[in-house]
């Protein structure tokens, strides 16, 4: 094979060669593998055409012309004579590629991107819970649409049972794509580059991304939940979850967690915690069970997680997995947030969130929240306030809301 050459839909002044440009083309380069080289077959020797990492056209030597362009929008992104060399996009989200070939001044092969009837995968590369949910429905919206075959390829273990259960008409796959794969869509939050999604994911709801990266867009509904196992837990109870994967995304108010849950003792509620640790502990600040909460934290499988929401009467968590998962089995989401804006996670009527505050850091494309605790305010006062004054009367408010519009009927209870 002779030269490796990128090129890209957009102006290269949006597409800057520095470390972010490079961490991305990094990964990408850790999914080869998965994706294997370019197979797909153009009838003529030695020209191959997939999009398995974006577009992927293998030229042979020779007096060969290139055009490849946005079919619906005719813009042009290269337009050259090239010999021996593989192309590749930067992009590698839904584009409706159009390649031309000549070969010595005379038109050869012509191809427009069309999955129908192909083989597509989707790849949901990090295995969060939260981003994984969220694309899911995507993949199903897609076969529909185009019908095509479609697989998941997902990373953490632990969501293949759910997904399966889910969506038991789409395969997962282990380590390579199969051979006759068309396209790869990589699933994930992409900031900056916009070499995996067409837009900057922070500015958009998660639960319509995928859709963006893979050209369906709006919603995808969701399948309904059917519980693996009977109802566990006698009485009715709420489950609650005070832990996230970063400090950021916690609620800090002093006790509040102690507040809320003596709040729904009293209304007759157990109240279960169901994070994965009964403590955390980061940098200063703590996160721990609320005493009057019953501990059924652990290293517990998502479908025992997901069989206890269903039971459940409604769920109160923060923007992370356990809240995601809630939403897909069709508990109610009291949902504390204040580093994501409303629009960022799922909707839900009980969405929590003090304005009077900094916050949305999250989806301010002008920073990272990873970047800091507190990317605003790291190391005064107003560290965090978005979460510290985010009050408890506000959540006993969503919960009296809750109650009076959705009174669930206790699914086998056993009382």
């Amino acid at each position: 094979m002779g030269e490796i050459r990128y090129f890209t839909c957009r102006n290269p002044e949006d597409m800057p060669m520095d470390k972010r440009w490079l961490s991305q083309m990094s990964l990408f380069k850790e999914w080869e593998p998965f994706a294997g080289p370019v197979q797909g077959e153009t009838g003529i020797p030695g020209l191959r055409l997939d999009f398995r990492q974006g577009l992927r056209l293998q030229v042979p030597e020779g007096n060969w012309h290139v055009s490849i362009y946005d079919h619906d929008t005719e813009d042009m992104f290269l337009d050259e004579d090239v010999s021996d060399i593989l192309l590749i996009s930067m992009e590698k989200y839904f584009v409706r590629w159009a390649v031309d070939v000549k070969k010595d001044g005379e038109p050869v092969f012509s191809h427009v991107f069309d999955p129908e009837g192909q083989t597509v995968v989707f790849y949901s590369v990090w295995g969060a819970m939260g981003d994984t949910l969220a694309a899911l429905p995507y993949a199903q919206a897609f076969k529909e649409k185009y019908h095509c075959e479609v697989y998941y390829k997902l990373e953490g273990e632990y969501l293949r049972e759910l997904a399966e259960h889910l969506y038991p008409g789409i395969p997962q796959l282990g380590e390579k794509a199969p051979e006759d794969t068309y396209a790869i869509f990589y699933l994930a939050a992409w900031f900056d580059t916009k070499m995996g999604a067409p837009i900057d994911t922070r500015t958009f709801p998660m639960d319509e991304m995928a859709g963006e990266i893979v050209g369906v867009h709006g919603p995808a509904p969701l399948p309904p939940f059917h519980p693996t196992r009977p109802r566990v837990v006698k009485g009715k109870y709420v489950c609650i979850a005070v832990q996230a994967s970063t400090l950021s995304k916690g609620w800090h108010y002093p006790r509040g967690w102690d507040i809320v849950s003596d709040y729904l003792n009293a209304l007759g509620y157990r109240v279960i915690c169901i994070d994965r640790h009964a403590y955390q502990r980061e940098l200063n600040y703590e996160t721990l069970m609320p005493d009057s909460a019953e501990d059924m934290t652990g290293d517990r499988s998502i479908m025992d997680r997901a069989n206890m929401l269903y039971y459940a009467d409604f769920f109160i968590g923060l923007g992370s997995g356990l809240s995601w998962l809630a939403h897909a089995v069709g508990c109610p989401v009291i949902l504390i947030s204040g580093m994501s804006q409303p629009w960022c996670e799922f909707y839900t009527p009980y969405r929590i969130l003090n304005r009077h505050v900094c916050h949305g850091c999250f989806n301010d494309i002008r920073t990272r929240f990873q970047s800091k605790i507190c990317p605003y305010h790291n190391g005064t006062e107003r560290e965090l306030e978005c979460s510290k004054r985010i009050s408890p009367r506000q959540v006993i408010a969503a919960i009296d809301e809750l109650m009076r519009k959705e009174p669930r009927v206790r699914r086998d209870a056993g009382e």
